[in-house]
């Protein structure tokens, strides 16, 4: 990686993840109950838990996306309720899976660029700046000489850096991650553990929801377990390491896409798909 790589803005006083006794209910069903969850600037956290435990549902509610029953969620200090108020480009979200069956495709370069998009200003992803933005996120995740490839032939593990890249190319200071190791090799878990690991030297706060740490044990520092909803571990990823108990509540062994499924009412595509330039992509690189 070169010295092009975009610079993480200085932090800001207030924590990037403040939620408060947060519940959700999603139709009949209590998904998140009274849960807790501070995360300071410059930590590395990994979100653990049983599919179905509620996991992907924390960072939809702390992106807004789905609202509060009860309790706070606060980003940066503003609100997630407030959507208007809330500083989205300091906020960068890689969602777990991208859909590859319509749309046109793109190259590298086109996804990251339309992470500049936003509902106040469809041209962002346009004119020289863009471009240098968009080569600097691509460079930051080590896919600089792939600009002009076309996503469809990238393996599962390279679609995973370009959407990271696409996250990356506001210059955020928070970066939330679902489920960035799932369907893609061992090669590739490993280069995407190399990416993060350089993002949070320089200084980006990191929140990614994993099935189990694997190969990003060594970009973790802390560890938080949900189980049916409840944050049932909170503490170094040493002490999780340590407590055998806990490990058999992340339920390894269970099948995968319960919580999608729970969620969503269908499994989701796999997590292999190459990412296509569709208007849900084009708005994708921020949160809106």
């Amino acid at each position: 990686m070169t010295s092009t790589s975009p610079s993480v803005p200085a932090r800001a006083s207030a924590p990037p993840i403040e939620v408060n006794d947060a519940s959700v209910v999603l139709g009949s069903n209590l998904i998140l109950d009274a849960v807790d969850l501070t995360v300071y600037g410059g930590e590395s956290v990994a979100l653990l838990g049983a599919n179905g435990s509620g996991k992907s549902t924390l960072v939809k509610t702390i992106l807004g996306l789905l609202p509060v029953r009860s309790g706070t969620v606060r980003l940066f200090g503003h609100d997630a309720r407030e959507r208007r108020t809330v500083p989205w480009g300091r906020v960068g979200y890689v969602p777990q899976r991208v859909g590859a069956s319509s749309g046109v495709p793109a190259t590298a370069l086109e996804v990251v660029r339309s992470g500049l998009l936003s509902p106040g200003r469809p041209f962002a992803d346009r004119g020289r700046s863009a471009r240098r933005r968009a080569l600097e996120a691509l460079d930051a995740v080590g896919l600089a000489d792939r600009a002009r490839d076309h996503v469809q032939v990238f393996s599962g593990g390279q679609s995973q850096r370009v959407l990271i890249a696409r996250a990356l190319v506001r210059s955020p200071e928070l970066l939330l991650l679902d489920e960035p190791l799932a369907g893609i090799d061992r090669a590739s878990r490993e280069s995407l553990a190399v990416t993060l690991a350089d993002l949070r030297r320089r200084g980006l706060t990191l929140l990614t929801v994993l099935h189990e740490m694997g190969e990003l044990s060594d970009v973790i520092e802390r560890a938080v377990v949900l189980a049916e909803g409840r944050v049932v571990f909170d503490g170094p990823k040493s002490e999780l390491a340590h407590d055998h108990a806990r490990h058999d509540e992340l339920g390894h062994d269970r099948p995968d896409d319960c919580e999608h499924e729970h969620e969503h009412g269908a499994t989701e595509p796999a997590a292999h798909h190459a990412p296509v330039l569709t208007t849900s992509v084009r708005q994708a690189g921020g949160v809106k």
